[in-house]
């Protein structure tokens, strides 16, 4: 019964992805989509996915929680850790266990910070096409159990799987990036997270709770979420239309 759930929800993401490559499509929307199905197919804790912008630096572009967005920032910040790495290298890194001295010299602030956001094994798996890499998905486990090589192989079918959503064919045969999907999300990434942190302070509720209903408003109306996020920073949408989390507190709706 569990296999026949795991292969469902795996058709559900091609034929997603199948939708992407034929229509305007959220990348954002779909690539924390792919994030969350990671935590349920790989029985994993978090998953974060990182892309390289126009100018070679990386960026964290979806993730399964805030916590886990966090600790990709933290380890952009300080430019280490296992996804920098495998973005560099293009190769995977994986069952990297973060209490163990490996971890902890190789990346010893990465590694502190994943601890403390309670983390001990992680992996990073490349976002490639052909020879080029264009970013890595990030798992992490908050118990030290060792993923499996077909798990294993499954994140790289999922990170390819984001990698063509991502580019797409028209993209690839373009010689600049700067109007493609992957500037664009990059670009509408920082209004979404404008929007994450005034409905969250709005509502009095956690970041995830406030994304959540952010984003289930936006998919029953098909709303882009980048256009709504957009209006919203803008003030040419009224957020009271959005129906407030259930985690909401009375007296922060107004």
């Amino acid at each position: 019964m569990m296999t026949m759930a795991r292969e469902r929800r795996l058709a559900e993401i091609f034929v997603e992805v199948a939708d992407s490559l034929v229509e305007d499509f959220d990348v954002i929307d779909l690539l924390h989509r792919l994030s969350a199905r990671c935590v349920e197919l790989l029985d994993v804790s978090a998953a974060g996915i990182l892309l390289v912008d126009a100018h070679g630096e990386l960026q964290i572009i979806a993730a399964s929680d805030e916590h886990t967005r966090l600790l990709e920032l933290f380890a952009l910040q300080h430019d280490q850790g296992p996804c920098v790495e495998c973005y560099r290298t293009g190769a995977p890194r994986t069952n990297i266990d973060l209490t163990a001295a490996e971890a902890t010299g190789a990346w010893p602030r990465f590694a502190e910070q994943a601890r403390e956001t309670g983390y001990v094994t992680t992996h990073a798996i490349p976002l490639r096409l052909r020879n080029r890499v264009v970013g890595a998905l990030n798992l992490f486990q908050t118990t030290p159990h060792r993923l499996g090589d077909d798990d294993i192989a499954l994140a790289q079918a999922l990170a390819d799987v984001a990698t063509i959503a991502i580019l797409q064919q028209r993209t690839l045969e373009q010689s600049h990036v700067e109007n493609s999907q992957l500037e664009n999300a990059l670009t509408s990434r920082i209004l979404i997270e404008q929007v994450k942190g005034f409905l969250a302070e709005r509502w009095n509720t956690s970041v995830d709770d406030a994304f959540a209903a952010f984003r289930t408003y936006a998919r029953a109306r098909h709303l882009r979420l980048s256009d709504l996020a957009a209006r919203i920073v803008s003030g040419d949408f009224d957020t009271g239309a959005i129906p407030a989390p259930a985690t909401a507190r009375p007296g922060h709706l107004g």
